[in-house]
């Protein structure tokens, strides 16, 4: 694997089935107590070995200490992202109909730390086995890229080290691009953003 995190074509191998590069956007797949398994948007660090970080209590920190695991996925389905970002999803199976690939992983805590109150805690993600489902041209879409960075956005409103009317002036950003650039799907994501939580846009000027 290269500094970059690369990626081999051959189904069921144990490289990363996708080139990772800066921070890659992922979906995770963590196992919980219950047996189903708790999507959530997780943020991989490329190198060697891939990274990643968890914020605060969540159930992807808590299961990544209980299992030590997980299945990693690639979606550009904006609906399923933004419910992994922002929702408690639970499912019976792990991996997404909308997920163009994938791979399973082992998970190794190395550090932990504090950001303005919130713990956080780092890991190592070692592939193990890993699958190509589709190979697609995906066209570049403002819409797409507003609507990760609104979930970023949303999900830290709560959160008492950043600014609140900040947050909501970018989330009002984003949705114009959204209305403007987006599809019925992003639209409707966007639209799960004001549901999941107290974001307003009366009001908002950006």
């Amino acid at each position: 694997m290269s500094d970059e995190g690369s990626a081999d074509d051959g189904d069921g191998n144990g490289d990363w089935p996708v080139d990772l590069r800066g921070v890659t956007e992922s979906v995770v797949a963590t196992e919980g107590p219950n047996g189903r398994w708790n999507l959530a948007a997780l943020g991989l660090h490329a190198g060697d070995p891939v990274t990643a970080r968890t914020w605060g209590r969540t159930r992807t920190r808590l299961n990544f200490d209980r299992r030590a695991g997980a299945v990693v996925q690639f979606t550009r389905d904006p609906v399923e992202f933004t419910r992994a970002a922002l929702d408690v999803y639970e499912r019976e199976e792990p991996v997404l109909h909308s997920s163009q690939a994938w791979a399973r992983v082992e998970v190794e805590h190395v550090t932990a730390g504090d950001d303005g109150g919130t713990e956080w805690a780092e890991w190592e993600l070692h592939p193990v086995e890993s699958t190509v489902e589709r190979r697609s041209v995906e066209p570049i879409n403002r819409a797409f890229g507003a609507l990760v960075e609104a979930t970023v956005a949303a999900s830290r409103l709560d959160v008492p080290s950043y600014d609140e009317s900040t947050l909501r002036r970018r989330l009002s950003y984003f949705d114009a691009v959204v209305e403007r650039c987006g599809g019925p799907r992003e639209r409707e994501a966007m639209a799960l953003i004001g549901s999941l939580t107290d974001w307003k846009t009366e009001n908002e000027s950006f």
